[in-house]
């Protein structure tokens, strides 16, 4: 495969068409690797519009997602980061080349060090991958500029918002399928918070956050 005919084709055909222009965020899409985030058993689907297993029910997102995700992201060079869900460790990278630094929670163990290694290959020092359950967030750690939700989940808990900063984010991928939408957060002030969901999207569950009961009285 060329790998470079095929990331210009991803950032062409699939990435730029859905609304990804800012050119911050599509040079870093051209210069961070994502070939050398991706299981060798799927090499061929590097660039495929379309999510990648990682085993564990765990999937990278499709590119476009990732993309729109760190473009809504907004990241700043002074801003630190929380990530839940670091899968193979390309978001993270991502992430990590805009913020001063980022936290990454991974629930799986060998993905977990499967991203520590991709990183430290990648020459991405300014991430810490920490193998736990990110649900309930790093409370210790906070408050962040930023959490990124690096799966979809049916609601938000309220222990993720209250670690953000007065004039904070978070991005999340909320609902049930067939039907899930990107969801920004905005802490204006304490208890004060701005939602909007600007697009829709689907994307594989992650794990230990609540679940409606599928119940009703």
């Amino acid at each position: 495969m060329n790998f470079e005919q095929a990331r210009f084709n991803m950032i062409e055909q699939q990435i730029r068409p859905w609304n990804v222009l800012d050119d911050q965020v599509l040079h870093l899409l051209s210069v961070v690797r994502r070939e050398d985030f991706v299981p060798l058993a799927h090499k061929a689907m590097t660039f495929a519009d379309m999510e990648i297993p990682l085993g564990h029910g765990q999937s990278m997102l499709a590119p476009r997602v990732e993309a729109r995700m760190l473009q809504d992201a907004a990241v700043q060079k002074h801003e630190k980061v929380l990530e839940i869900g670091a899968g193979s460790g390309y978001f993270t990278a991502l992430l990590a080349h805009r913020a001063q630094r980022v936290i990454a929670l991974e629930i799986e163990s060998d993905l977990a060090r499967m991203a520590r290694a991709n990183l430290q290959q990648a020459g991405v020092h300014n991430a810490e991958v920490r193998h736990g359950d990110g649900s309930q967030g790093a409370a210790s750690e906070s408050p962040f500029d930023l959490i990124v939700l690096g799966g979809s989940v049916a609601e938000i808990p309220p222990a993720l918002l209250e670690q953000l900063k007065v004039g904070g984010r978070l991005l999340a991928i909320v609902g049930e399928e067939p039907m899930m939408r990107m969801t920004i957060v905005k802490r204006r002030g304490q208890g004060d918070y701005q939602t909007s969901q600007p697009w829709d999207t689907l994307a594989a569950r992650l794990r230990n956050f609540p679940e409606p009961s599928p119940f009703r009285f």
